[in-house]
């Protein structure tokens, strides 16, 4: 593999703002990408793989090259070479770069294997935490599951094109997918690549949705005509499912605390041919309080730590810290307590998160179904979905009724 200095170096331009200055590593990769517009595809591929790769086992490498934070431009070459001769790339001779010790690193990374928190690369408390709720065998399988790329999946958007139509349609754009047996709109791509410039997407014939998010809405048991409510909506990848199975009849209000994320979803709605979505801002309690007793269907897709899907976000290992798992248990009990309130009687509420915490999923249920605000509800049925079963990601759902 030739190496191109440029590649290597907007790699290294990356870490420095994810790793020193906390910028997110998916909004960086996207702002590294547009440094030349020669890059092919390949080139950036590179770029993104690599940056993404150093971010998931950055203790590991770390440790390997002797250095800690916050890093200076060596210090990251430093760990860009442990990367490198791990990967089998033979190092250039470049001023940048040490003599660097190959059987030391080798020796190195075999010895740190045997240890799990430098294996998997986490923080000692993320570790003890993940053992804890999940006992020692689970959290193993689990954190190695959670540490390989993710698969692009996407989702059917059946207001306009059927998953065999869809199949069909992207290989005649040279883009090979497969259906996911249990999964009745998703289809895989085998081999990364870029499907936002396809035809295909710009049509509104899909979304790129993990296979195990897609299970959410289809739990909530829709209809067309009903009256449906996302409480936590974000830019909407739920609601334009939710649209969809409800054939564009009934209403779908999708809310949220933020209105930029809520201006994505009227976005992406269009381009879906989505038009039973109502979005409203959580500007005020009036605004979901107006809805209380209306609702046949509630979503919440509460916030949480996000472990569930650090296969795609992984520098949510060195971002969240000990303290956040308390404060967001907090909210996620008030955020049921209150929009819980707006499912009629008889009418159902999926709870769901991308977490693989018990304290963030099952125990939170129980809670709330014994608290005051629960005890109209019952319990039907619960996902635990892990990506060391699934292939997919990490994830949480449970449907309640209304009694």
């Amino acid at each position: 593999m030739k190496l191109h200095r440029n590649l290597v170096f907007a790699v290294i331009d990356a870490l420095h703002l994810i790793f020193n200055e906390g910028e997110y590593a998916d909004k960086v990769v996207q702002k590294v990408l547009k440094f030349d517009k020669r890059w092919g595809s390949r080139d950036r591929g590179f770029i993104a793989e690599t940056t993404y790769e150093m971010v998931r086992y950055k203790r590991l490498y770390a440790e390997i090259a002797d250095v800690k934070a916050p890093y200076d431009r060596a210090d990251l070459f430093r760990m860009w070479a442990v990367w490198a001769v791990l990967s089998g790339i033979r190092l250039p001779d470049w001023k940048q770069i040490e003599p660097t010790p190959e059987r030391r690193i080798k020796g190195k990374f075999d010895e740190l294997s045997k240890i799990r928190k430098f294996r998997e690369a986490v923080p000692d408390w993320i570790d003890a935490l993940g053992e804890k709720a999940l006992g020692d065998k689970l959290w193993s399988e689990e954190i190695a599951a959670l540490n390989q790329q993710a698969d692009v999946v996407l989702r059917t958007n059946t207001l306009k094109i059927s998953k065999e139509k869809l199949q069909k349609t992207l290989l005649d754009e040279g883009i090979v997918c497969e259906p996911i047996k249990g999964y009745p709109l998703a289809l895989r791509l085998p081999e990364r690549t870029n499907v936002f410039v396809s035809q295909a997407f710009q049509n509104g014939y899909f979304e790129v949705q993990d296979a195990s998010s897609q299970l959410v809405a289809e739990l909530l048991d829709v209809s067309p005509g009903q009256r449906v409510v996302d409480t936590c909506a974000g830019a909407g990848g739920k609601s334009l499912h939710l649209a969809a199975l409800m054939e564009n009849k009934g209403q779908l209000i999708a809310m949220d605390v933020y209105g930029s994320k809520l201006k994505e979803l009227k976005r992406r709605a269009r381009r879906n041919g989505a038009h039973n979505i109502e979005t409203r801002e959580i500007d005020s309690t009036k605004v979901y309080k107006k809805l209380y007793g209306s609702a046949d269907r509630v979503l919440i897709d509460a916030p949480c730590t996000g472990l569930g899907v650090i296969r795609r976000n992984p520098d949510t290992k060195w971002k969240l810290q000990p303290d956040f798992l308390e404060k967001i248990k907090k909210t996620q009990q008030e955020i049921l307590r209150k929009y819980s309130k707006m499912v009629k009687s008889q009418g159902k509420m999926v709870y769901a998160t991308c977490s693989i915490l018990p304290q963030e999923n099952n125990e939170q249920i129980l809670s709330f179904l014994a608290s005051d605000s629960g005890k109209d509800f019952s319990l039907v049925k619960e996902k635990k979905i892990y990506a060391s079963k699934s292939g997919f990601d990490g994830f949480y759902m449970a449907l309640l009724e209304r009694r």
